[in-house]
């Protein structure tokens, strides 16, 4: 079978769910309002309210949830076969991803740019929004550790990344200079500031010296490193300090400063990414060598396949990026589609060329077979496939091997650090929000707030030892940053079922979705936490299980709590209008 009937399929489905299942959302559900004066222009700021340009806005949004995971989640799922991962990404990214994302983008406009979790308060109650936060607070942890795992771990097993992804910093500075202080225009400064980084990435992957290799620098992978660490160890423990110094900057920085500029780069990265993938597939015309589906897993797909494949689906973070930060930089409420509904679609349309690029890598079945040989081999090896698999497919485009995989690892790599600068602002936000409600002001102080974020994730991502040594926070942590991201987004979505049928409005669009998402998670988690990570587990493990237990605990509070207000009275603090 041919990867590109795949590719037809998928942009097809996709087309066809924002032209018209995505337009019967705005003006039937949400009812849109192109009158209606969003947070960004009420309560205009100049750091965090910022009426944004909605292409602008839209490449901060997509590039903010467009991080590593999509790409991951895809690359272990087609251990199942291609057709299971294949359908969920396209029909999740129509009638899930989409309503969610698009959905918590106007619950937040509509209620003065509140995040999700302060939603909560005014929609099930004080006690639901406490463990609601406390849930998003685990999660955007999780996900700080396991994105500057991925990130410190492919600077070093791709050194030529590293300064083609640095420079875009004093680049995107200079971009928002340009534009907040000259008022000039993004879009050609974006550009010219691309090619900038890709012509480094060229020459970074041919000259050696602009090749940023700690673990040569500490004597090879046999060297000692710093403190007895060894020199991959110290290298790691050097990259996680450096990118939590870059994330604290950043996340306190305000918004025009480095992070819309640089997500608007990234937006164009993502576009010319997806461009040469889709072209070289076009041009290449690989086969599908991996099996439809995999007779002889050692573990079902159901219901795993729901939480291994999150972000290029559904993803919760999505919810607290259009309720954190998207929704205080909407310039329009009708932009609320076009920024929302369409940047869940271009996260399917990455989760798909993932999947594609890791199904169509190998020369036959029995070597991808062999690679994916277990689900735990699937996950040792997906972020590698994919970047191996989408070199192969650049080369379609006459793209050297050693350029093409430099200039996948930066996409990833810009990505990533977009996603975790993004994750750290919010998790100021929630407990800054949390400082408030415990009546502890000194937590609100965003340096404070910051300063707990950053030192708390560093922790996270270098303190436990697991398989794969030292700093492998990140690594264990991802079978549960599956299972709370889906959670998260059942909760959102079902948050604005109760908005909606407070409202009076068909709300069907969100509860179907929500039940679906609801059982397949809840069903993994209690698998994975009763019979894989408690102490009398196949795969005892006590991290997993303690912030395993929490969230679900939560969660089942949570969601029984929420039930509960759907038959209750309209709340006078929610708008109705």
């Amino acid at each position: 079978m041919s990867g590109i009937l795949l590719a037809i399929i998928g942009m097809l489905v996709f087309t066809l769910g924002y032209r018209y299942y995505s337009k019967f959302v705005a003006e039937k559900i949400f009812r849109l309002d192109p009158n209606y004066v969003t947070p960004a222009h009420r309560y205009k700021d100049g750091v965090d309210f910022v009426p944004t340009n909605r292409f602008v806005l839209w490449g901060h949004h997509f590039t903010s949830v467009a991080g590593a995971a999509p790409i991951v989640g895809p690359a272990i799922a087609v251990y199942w076969g291609w057709l299971p991962a294949f359908i969920w990404v396209i029909l999740g990214t129509v009638f899930a991803a989409g309503v969610h994302d698009f959905g918590t983008l106007v619950l937040s406009v509509r209620n003065k740019g509140q995040s999700i979790g302060t939603l909560a308060n005014k929609l099930i109650g004080q006690r639901a929004k406490i463990l609601f936060l406390f849930i998003i607070l685990i999660l955007v942890l999780m996900v700080n550790a396991v994105f500057a795992w991925v990130i410190a771990n492919l600077f070093i097993s791709f050194p030529a990344s590293v300064v083609p992804v640095f420079i875009q910093i004093p680049l995107a500075i200079w971009i928002g200079l340009a534009v907040y202080k000259r008022k000039q225009k993004m879009l050609v400064p974006s550009l010219i500031a691309l090619a900038i980084m890709y012509v480094t990435a060229v020459v970074a992957s041919k000259v050696d010296f602009l090749q940023i290799d700690l673990v040569q620098y500490m004597g090879g992978e046999n060297g000692a490193g710093l403190f007895g660490l060894g020199a991959v160890s110290t290298a790691f423990f050097i990259w996680i300090i450096i990118l939590m110094v870059y994330v604290y900057i950043a996340s306190t920085l305000p918004v025009w400063k480095l992070l819309q500029p640089r997500d608007f780069i990234n937006s164009h990265q993502l576009i010319v990414g997806l461009g040469i993938l889709y072209l070289g597939l076009l041009f290449l015309n690989p086969e599908v060598t991996a099996p439809v589906t995999n007779v002889d897993s050692d573990i079902s797909w159901f219901p795993l396949l729901f939480i291994t494949i999150a972000c290029g689906a559904i993803s919760g973070f999505h919810g607290l990026v259009s309720s954190g930060t998207s929704s205080k930089q909407l310039n329009k409420e009708t932009d609320a589609r076009f920024v929302g509904y369409l940047g869940a679609v271009g996260e399917g349309a990455l989760a798909l060329i993932a999947i594609i690029a890791a199904v169509t890598f190998f020369g036959s079945a029995d070597e991808f077979l062999a690679t994916y040989s277990s689900f735990a081999a699937a996950g040792g090896a997906g972020l590698n496939v994919f970047v191996e698999g989408a070199s192969k497919l650049a080369t379609g485009l006459m793209i050297p091997p050693d350029v093409a995989a430099t200039i996948v690892s930066v996409i990833i790599v810009s990505f990533a650090a977009t996603t975790l600068d993004t994750s750290v602002r919010l998790m100021r936000y929630i407990i800054a929000e949390l400082g408030v409600e415990y009546k502890m002001p000194v937590l609100s102080k965003t340096h404070v707030a910051t300063t707990v974020a950053v030192v708390s994730s560093a922790a996270l991502v270098l303190l436990p030892q697991g398989p794969k040594g030292f700093g492998s926070g990140g690594y264990l942590l991802w079978p549960l940053f599956g299972t709370a991201n889906q959670l998260l987004a059942g909760i959102s979505l079902l948050l604005i079922a109760i908005w909606l049928k407070r409202l009076g409005r068909n709300y069907a669009v969100v509860l179907i979705p929500m039940i679906f998402l609801m059982f397949m998670t809840l069903y993994a988690m209690f698998q994975q936490v009763l019979f894989e990570w408690s102490w009398f587990g196949s795969n005892s493990n006590t991290l997993l299980f303690v912030f395993g237990a929490i969230i679900f605990v939560f969660a089942i509070w949570i969601i029984l709590t929420a039930f509960t207000a759907l038959t209750s009275k309209m709340d006078k603090n929610i708008d109705v209008k």
